[in-house]
């Protein structure tokens, strides 16, 4: 049977840090300022994590406070990551914008020693499309820099309070997305080869072709009651977040209507009760913070006991 869980993101918590916020943030928008005039404006591509505003990193949050120009993608951030853009700066929605489009601000920025936030969904490095951006940076002259964000599936994870990597179960994790769309991938990359491996994987942009992302994983190995999770809009207001077996997933996913914005975990580390134990917090396991303490024997009165 799958659970669901949709309650929507949790509240932001206090650090009780406010006046070194402050100051840090006055600091760090100095820093943009003298290094956009200095360099000729400056390119920063934000990771927004995987929709609540309060899951961008704190510098994150700064370099949109601090930028002259916001451009984020309506259709994949949530409004919230960008609402504390500063008064006056330029926040251009960039859904239904090409690369051409952008080039024109890129070229803008560098004349007039702008700071632009590139604001990507997720972590900029998995799937967006950041790679020909910054050939467009070298190409125009503008220095740039990458920001990482918290990525979909570590957040669905989290959600339903797993870990991916669980010794003797599995230790590695795949990042992938299912082959036979419109992007072409490696003919060494199909989702049935990588997943005769029977570790953990996370599969992007795979949601509009479930029942064949269904059929490639059991066809490479998994069994049938291998656990899923299935995260959709991961903590936006409207997350679903649930979990079923293998051989449901197609079907469950029909059933909420699911053909984007969603990521699916698969694997036997998921499963809901882990009883194997990491050396890492074993009293008998010795690494450079700590000494290893090893079991001492009974005395002979504790053994008469």
């Amino acid at each position: 049977m799958s659970s669901v869980m949709g309650t929507g993101p949790e509240p932001a918590r206090q650090t009780g840090q406010t006046g070194h916020t402050e100051h840090t943030e006055r600091t760090e928008r100095t820093e943009h300022t003298e290094r956009t005039e200095q360099s000729g404006g400056e390119v920063v591509f934000v990771g927004a994590g995987p929709g609540a505003a309060d899951l961008v990193t704190l510098r994150g949050a700064r370099v949109i406070a601090a930028a002259d120009i916001v451009i984020w993608a309506s259709s994949l951030v949530e409004p919230a990551v960008v609402a504390d853009a500063k008064p006056g700066a330029l926040v251009i929605d960039s859904a239904d914008k090409s690369l051409e489009d952008i080039t024109p601000i890129y070229r803008r920025a560098r004349d007039e020693g702008l700071l632009v936030a590139r604001v990507h969904t997720g972590d900029p490095s998995i799937y967006g499309a950041t790679a020909e951006q910054r050939r467009l940076c070298d190409d125009i002259g503008i220095p740039y820099r990458t920001i990482p964000g918290v990525s979909a599936f570590s957040a669905a994870a989290a959600r339903m309070e797993v870990e991916v990597t669980v010794p003797e179960v599995s230790q590695t994790l795949i990042l992938t997305r299912l082959e036979g769309g419109r992007t072409p991938m490696p003919d060494r990359e199909t989702v049935r080869g990588l997943a005769a491996h029977g570790v953990t994987m996370a599969l992007y942009l795979s949601a509009a072709r479930n029942k064949v992302l269904q059929e490639q994983l059991l066809a490479g190995g998994y069994p049938a009651d291998t656990p899923c999770i299935v995260g959709y809009r991961v903590s936006w207001p409207d997350e679903l977040v649930w979990r079923c077996r293998l051989d449901e997933l197609s079907a469950t996913m029909h059933a909420h209507k699911l053909w984007k914005h969603t990521v699916v975990l698969v694997g036997p580390a998921l499963a809901e009760r882990s009883v194997t134990r990491s050396h890492l917090y074993d009293p008998g396991f010795r690494h450079g913070y700590r000494a290893a303490v090893h079991p001492q024997p009974p005395t002979d009165q504790e053994s008469q006991a």
